[in-house]
């Protein structure tokens, strides 16, 4: 039934934008996290909140659904990358522990509102470094023998991946910071505009240090961005990271409220596409492709058709919930 179609690609495909959308829908409520201690106190960080309340938990689906079909469509790239990163994929996973609780708790028991304060900077801070630690170590790649990991405990410690570690804080804090000032009004979007365009200068200054650095991690990648005719073909990549750049900056100066999200979602998108140029057709960087590390066709075929009837109803239900909750949180408003 299946022999005509290149199921390996196809859930490599889902899979990566599976994770595309968890990195979009859960990065910028993460980032209003890591910019909680640059609001105040009193109202400020209670209606930052407000506007994620109804569509954190939704948030986090995609991660399940990225990490449980990692390990049920290519169990051998599944088990080498867990492997490689268990230690900052646990930290990943206690900071948003921490995270979520911190969330829960913090209406439930407001006279310890500034533990719980704390706790839900740490947890979105820590599980922001890790997943940006996760995603340096994974594109320098990973030492692999046969089918199994051959590096050791620490080889994701790297230069590399504590730089996109702090770049994709940043980067969710940014993302964080254009969601407030669309969901905003008053003295918190005016708080946010003062920091939205030093934000978008760090956010730009770490991206170009990343993209120069990575073709630099292997002859492979360097070949693929800078040799020709590929040069050529990926030229349009940066020109449109130009574009859209520009046209943030216009209407954050313009203080246009709703454009900059969206904008800085399209920059994300991009930059996730320049990564999967990056490293397509592995699953594991230089070590694994798509087809050596995918699980047998039946397993692929049937899991797609539960995929076919199963996702679009995820999407349709994360889009309806976003429309009901539509439009500015007004302090004192909220959905706890």
């Amino acid at each position: 039934m299946f022999d005509m179609i290149d199921l390996p690609t196809i859930w490599a495909g889902l899979l990566a934008v599976t994770v595309l959308i968890y990195v979009l829908l859960d990065g910028f409520d993460l980032g209003i996290g890591i910019l909680y201690p640059f609001l105040d106190k009193d109202k400020e960080r209670s209606t930052a909140m407000n506007t994620v309340a109804p569509v954190w938990d939704g948030n986090e689906t995609w991660l399940v659904l990225g990490g449980g079909g990692l390990m049920a469509a290519f169990p051998m790239a599944y088990g080498i990358v867990m492997s490689a990163l268990y230690m900052p994929i646990l930290a990943m996973l206690i900071g948003l522990v921490f995270r979520g609780v911190s969330f829960e708790f913090r209406w439930r028991h407001p006279s310890h509102e500034g533990i719980w304060d704390i706790g839900f900077f740490a947890g979105s801070f820590i599980a922001t470094f890790a997943q940006g630690i996760v995603l340096g170590a994974f594109v320098q790649g990973i030492n692999v023998e046969g089918r199994a990991y051959a590096g050791g405990w620490f080889d994701w410690l790297t230069p590399f991946s504590l730089f996109t570690g702090a770049s994709l804080v940043v980067g969710y804090a940014f993302l964080g910071a254009m969601w407030l000032i669309m969901k905003t009004d008053g003295g918190l979007r005016d708080r946010l505009y003062t920091m939205a365009l030093p934000l978008m200068s760090a956010v730009f200054a770490s991206t170009a240090v990343t993209s120069l650095w990575t073709p630099f991690l292997s002859p492979e990648i360097f070949d693929r961005w800078f040799a020709l005719p590929n040069a050529l073909y990926l030229s349009p990549v940066p020109v449109l990271a130009a574009i859209l750049a520009w046209r943030l900056f216009v209407n954050l100066k313009r203080r246009n409220d709703n454009k900059p999200f969206f904008l800085a979602m399209a920059l994300f998108v991009l930059s996730y596409g320049g990564l999967g140029i990056s490293i397509y057709p592995y699953v594991v960087p230089r070590a694994i492709t798509v087809a050596q590390a995918a699980s047998p066709d039946g397993s692929l075929g049937f899991m797609l058709l539960g995929a076919v009837v199963f996702l679009p109803l995820i999407l349709m239900y994360t889009g309806y919930s976003y429309w009901v909750f539509r439009g500015k949180v007004k302090e004192g408003e909220g959905y706890h």
